[in-house]
């Protein structure tokens, strides 16, 4: 029975020889099946996924290193360009097309013998924060299929969560990827504007969109934000600043370092439940021991109109 705890337990997995890639596609591929009334995937890659998987495995055998995200099974929300394969970013317009080259997020993961299974339900064109704006249907969250996912990376999030896959990419630009992610229960990140080059992004807001990541544990967000961030020639916006090696910076020390908007939890949009609610968990976070301070924000009525 496979089992995917964290990339760095299934590399160690596979170097033993305990289980393969193609034991890790086809789990994934079932699981898929299984859960389909969830409407996570949009396309799934199946042959070709299990092609990649058997080449990869052949590879290690011959004693080959293995590649940073060798086997990782991937999925990549509607709005990320990969070569050869369907790219409608949700939409009807769209419909039938095929994407003309890879996004250099995606040229970068294939490079480090990633595993790409398919691409993810989103709101059309990425516009949306529940999911239920997609012309394939709405997905449902596999936690309480009455509850909505979040969105507009909906079908990413669920992907990571219902275990349809390892890791999963999606795109942010008002919260497309924490939201969600904090819906579903799950590791979600929107790097610094420019960290990750938008070149094979579907646009929403220039100046604000970002590829982010989805996963089970903070481990495997930074190895692959280490991997797809970085200079890149096709995106005059992207950061000249050095990729520090996120994997290796990260220590899991039991204790965390937690900020929050004062503004943001006393504003009078905000439900008064909501509002205690977070207050309470923030009250139990110090008595846990993590650092909790708030952090000033007086702009906060700004955000929408910008």
């Amino acid at each position: 029975m496979f089992g995917f705890f964290s990339i760095q337990q299934y590399h160690s997995s596979l170097k033993e020889g305990k289980v393969t890639c193609l034991q890790a596609v086809e789990h994934y591929i079932g699981q898929i099946q299984s859960k389909q009334h969830l409407n996570a995937f949009i396309n799934v890659f199946a042959d070709e996924a299990i092609s990649i998987a058997k080449k990869l495995d052949d590879k290690r055998k011959q004693g080959a290193d293995m590649g940073k995200l060798h086997g990782v099974v991937v999925c990549i929300k509607d709005v990320i360009a990969y070569k050869g394969h369907p790219l409608t970013a949700s939409s009807g317009i769209l419909r039938g097309f095929t994407s003309l080259y890879s996004a250099t997020a995606v040229e970068k993961l294939l490079a480090e013998e990633a595993i790409i299974i398919g691409n993810s339900n989103c709101d059309e064109f990425a516009m949306g924060s529940t999911n239920e704006n997609s012309v394939y249907g709405k997905v449902l969250n596999a936690m309480d299929e009455t509850r909505i996912p979040g969105g507009s990376s909906g079908g990413s999030a669920v992907a990571v969560q219902a275990d349809l896959c390892m890791v999963s990419l999606g795109s942010d630009t008002g919260g497309s990827v924490r939201q969600p992610a904090d819906f579903c229960g799950i590791i979600g990140l929107k790097p610094t504007y420019g960290r990750i080059s938008r070149h094979g992004l579907v646009a929403y807001a220039s100046s604000f969109d970002q590829i982010g990541i989805f996963g089970k544990n903070i481990g495997d967000v930074a190895l692959i934000l280490e991997v797809i961030a970085g200079n890149d020639a096709y995106d005059s916006t992207v950061s000249q600043q050095p990729s520090p090696p996120y994997s290796s910076l990260w220590m899991d020390t039991g204790t965390y370092r937690v900020a929050y908007f004062d503004e943001a939890l006393d504003h009078p949009s905000l439900d008064p439940e909501i509002s205690e609610s977070i207050k309470n968990l923030l009250k139990k976070l110090k008595r846990q021991g993590h650092q909790v301070q708030p952090v000033s924000f007086d702009l906060i009525n700004h955000i929408v109109p910008a």
